[in-house]
């Protein structure tokens, strides 16, 4: 049996004549395309009360969290500041409540640049608002280059899962103005760029089986096999559940 992957869809809420200005739920074709090719099936859920999140994720095997808007400080406990992009803060409490169900009936998570973010914040830990809070920032997040090519380096923990995936010093690209700042308890740090942001962490829990990145993944699926290769372990995992 195929595993069938839940996609936490985010809504369109700019103006977009090809819709007639309509509100359109979506997610990237990469997230899409990273599961069939790894003989998943793809569920987008759309955007919707918390309290349909057990429904959801009793359906499904694996969840995938994507990238997009920032994550409300109001749930870490910090007030905006004023370098805070957009918010969607519906979707932010229907995906933790997500998170909290799907670690609740230990299923798979793939987390994916937001994704790595709101996870790490729903288990008690936070974010720099922006990378300009943070110090030793030297390397460029927010690449100028093509999405499908790598910006940056990153460096791998030999002992992690992830190392089973992609070789150390990988090149990976680099979408994000706000990163991992205090890590929750209950994930380890499994990668790190050169000036030492957080880009991967797993769980502490060998029972619970999450691989969360920095990075898109599904922006380099055409031009970098190991990227399809983190959708293949995903499905692997949620096969597993």
């Amino acid at each position: 049996m195929k595993p069938i992957i839940g996609i936490a869809g985010n809504i369109l809420t700019k103006h977009a004549e090809v819709f007639h200005d309509n509100l359109v739920t979506y997610t990237p074709q990469g997230f899409v395309d990273g599961v069939q090719n790894a003989q998943g099936i793809p569920l987008v859920l759309p955007i919707g009360d918390p309290e349909t999140a057990k429904t959801y994720v009793n359906q499904i095997d694996g969840l995938l969290l994507a990238g997009g808007q920032d994550i409300s400080p109001f749930l870490y406990n910090e007030e905006p500041s004023i370098k805070i992009q957009e918010t969607e803060p519906k979707r932010d409490y229907f995906e933790k409540a997500l998170i909290i169900e799907t670690l609740k009936q230990k299923k798979p998570i793939f987390a994916i640049c937001r994704g790595i973010q709101l996870l790490n914040v729903v288990e008690g830990g936070t974010l720099y608002q922006d990378l300009s809070d943070y110090p030793d920032w030297h390397i460029q997040h927010l690449q100028a280059s093509i999405p499908s090519v790598g910006g940056h380096s990153i460096t791998i923990d030999a002992g992690s899962h992830l190392a089973s995936i992609l070789p150390d010093n990988y090149h990976v690209n680099s979408y994000h103005h706000q990163a991992v700042k205090k890590l929750a308890d209950s994930f380890v740090a499994t990668a790190w760029s050169k000036d030492g942001i957080i880009e991967a962490y797993e769980s502490r829990d060998p029972a619970q089986s999450i691989v969360a990145v920095q990075w898109h993944p599904e922006l380099m699926l055409n031009e970098d096999t190991p990227m399809q290769a983190l959708f293949d372990d995903f499905i692997q995992r949620s096969k597993k559940a």
